[in-house]
């Protein structure tokens, strides 16, 4: 099958795309971007990997599925497009910035700046059907991106892994901590985020980890 996602991907992943569960997936997508109002758009399914190449990993952070709303989703965990009021995790990450780097609120809530810098922004579930979350758990992203997360961890060395919330840190279970940096906290909506993601540190956490691997820090 030939998915449309960023080469050196497609090259870790390639197995992936012949295996049942992803043909079967394959088909139930695109019969519900053809039925119903799906999001992100399609071109941007892949958009976490498609911005950020798999030797270019220096961080990941895992979210859940995409936004739901209309106008928000573009393929990033946690990330909207330029011009949409921000959602409440991603404005206490903002707060959580500011609080760690001193780093003021942005004007723009898309990520794809820290993509771009090695930052991979990577939803477990990688679409969503308009104002129903979770629509398309079970249809076999999860795999998918457990099968992503497991190249980085067996074929990677020095990357964070930053796991908000219940949800992340099951999805990151299995990362070598011998090899890389796990840093857990509770997720950062206003239902958590004081107990415990407000003072993580997760930020400069990273950036130390990255400096003392010699890697560039992330300018977030």
């Amino acid at each position: 099958m030939d998915v449309k996602i960023e080469e050196s991907w497609k090259k870790r992943l390639t197995e992936e795309f012949e295996k049942d569960y992803f043909i079967s997936l394959t088909q139930f997508v695109r019969e519900e971007y053809r039925m119903r109002q799906v999001f992100p758009p399609g071109n941007r399914i892949f958009n976490a990997f498609d911005l950020c190449p798999f030797d270019t990993v220096k961080a990941v952070i895992i979210g859940q599925d995409p936004y739901h709303n209309v106008g928000q989703a573009h393929g990033l965990c946690f990330s909207v497009t330029e011009g949409t009021v921000f959602p409440p995790s991603l404005v206490n990450i903002f707060k959580e910035l500011n609080r760690d780097l001193g780093i003021t609120m942005p004007r723009s809530g898309n990520l794809e700046r820290w993509a771009k810098q090695g930052v991979l922004l990577l939803n477990a579930i990688l679409t969503v059907r308009a104002h129903q979350a979770l629509s398309h758990q079970n249809k076999g992203w999860e795999k998918f991106t457990d099968a992503a997360i497991n190249a980085l961890n067996r074929d990677r060395e020095g990357i964070v892994f930053m796991l908000w919330g219940n949800y992340a840190l099951q999805k990151g279970a299995s990362i070598d901590t011998t090899r890389h940096l796990v840093l857990k906290t509770v997720h950062p909506s206003p239902l958590s985020a004081s107990r415990g993601f407000f003072g993580c540190s997760h930020f400069s956490m990273c950036n130390d980890f990255l400096r003392s691997k010699g890697f560039e820090p992330i300018d977030w």
